[in-house]
């Protein structure tokens, strides 16, 4: 095998797939990065077994040649070493040789290195997917469902199901469904899907989506997902995405949104989530970053913080409206900053059900996003 690349375009191809890479793997060659160079241009492929990047590189795209003198080939490089050398190469264009012992020789202006690869046959092969259920929609909007639900995933694999993100598609409207067991997070769209395209309880694993959202584009370019039992597939652009899905049944979280309401208030979204943030500087130390909120006769909302050894934060926060009982509630300040700073709505709408009953979060500009937290149980 060999090939002469543009030093930025296999960079970047190094970039998203390492990704995949995992330092932790007991299969050796799960360390490394494959290349496979064929007539029309070069594939990159990394995995951890949960994940696995492909990127293509092709020879030209408009104007630009990004590969020239290809003899087909393949070979598997050490992901660290090799991302480290070509980020270092002092040339514009690297040439990448590799003998019949999987030797590798990577050559830049005056630079040469010479790396031991390992043979491509022996990497994993990655999953044959039929494409019959494809949901296409906009980069960005897949990039903003994720991050308005990721943080929300169990990071205990205490119930492994709820390490990952539920996704939903009934009659185009697809919702995102995170919750730990001490907070929810819902978020949907309505988007275009083929008639009778429809999933329910496909369970991603948090950790994928993070990864995913580093590789999505910022811009409404049309993404393809290929949703199968056990797997999903992301095509942006050159690059695949594979992820498994987690085995199991996502618990029906519609039975805990409260149906009823105590107290209903709205107020600032940047105000309030401020104010959370300044009362949360002094209960880090604390066992649950736990903060206090109460409703004074005036109408006025007091946030409060109290950690003995630390000492105590009260700050005011003046509600645009408040309707019903009087609430003292206590919740883990981190939870709500969570769900406050992902909230695209100038103005927030909080629904109150009782002091140790969980409390709802919705923005007051729109209905497709909903936070739920539960309180905290204080001796104070």
């Amino acid at each position: 095998m060999k090939f002469t690349i543009q030093r930025d375009q296999l960079t970047n191809a190094i970039n998203t797939v390492s990704k995949a890479v995992s330092s932790r793997t007991t299969i050796p060659i799960l360390t490394g990065i494959k290349i496979v160079a064929h007539e029309d241009g070069i594939t990159l492929t990394a995995s951890d077994s949960d994940i696995s990047i492909e990127q293509y590189v092709p020879i030209e795209s408009g104007e630009h040649q990004w590969i020239e003198n290809i003899t087909p080939g393949s070979v598997v490089l050490p992901s660290r070493f090799f991302g480290e050398i070509v980020r270092k190469l002092p040339g514009e264009q690297v040439t990448i040789s590799v003998n019949d012992r999987f030797v590798t020789t990577i050559s830049s202006g005056r630079s040469e290195f010479n790396l031991n690869g390992m043979n491509a046959e022996d990497y994993p092969r990655l999953p044959q997917i039929e494409e019959d259920k494809v949901l296409s929609l906009p980069a960005d909007l897949l990039k903003t469902m994720i991050r308005q639900t990721v943080f929300a995933v169990a990071t205990t694999e205490t119930r492994p199901i709820l390490t990952g993100v539920m996704w939903n598609l009934t009659d185009g409207q697809l919702s995102f469904v995170a919750t730990d067991s001490h907070r929810l997070t819902t978020r949907k769209a309505t988007v275009e899907s083929a008639a009778g395209l429809n999933f329910d309880n496909i369970v991603i694993p948090g950790k994928s989506l993070t990864e995913l959202n580093k590789i999505l584009p910022d811009d409404d370019q049309l993404v393809d997902l290929v949703i199968t039992d056990n797997q999903i597939l992301v095509k942006v652009s050159h690059v695949l995405f594979y992820s498994r899905i987690l085995d199991g049944t996502y618990p029906d979280t519609t039975r805990i949104i409260p149906q009823s309401i105590k107290t209903e208030m709205i107020l600032p979204a940047k105000e309030f989530l401020g104010a959370i943030e300044r009362a949360s500087l002094l209960a880090k130390d604390g066992k649950n970053n736990v903060v206090r909120l109460f409703t004074r006769p005036d109408s006025v909302i007091e946030i409060s913080s109290n950690t003995p050894e630390v000492g105590k934060v009260t700050e005011e926060v003046v509600p645009l409206s408040i309707d019903g009982e009087d609430v003292k509630i206590s919740f883990n300040a981190k939870y709500m900053i969570d769900a406050l700073r992902t909230v695209d709505s100038s103005e927030i709408r909080i629904e109150f059900t009782g002091a140790m009953s969980p409390f709802v979060i919705r923005p007051t500009e729109h209905d497709w996003m909903l936070h739920l937290i539960l309180p905290v149980r204080t001796n104070q």
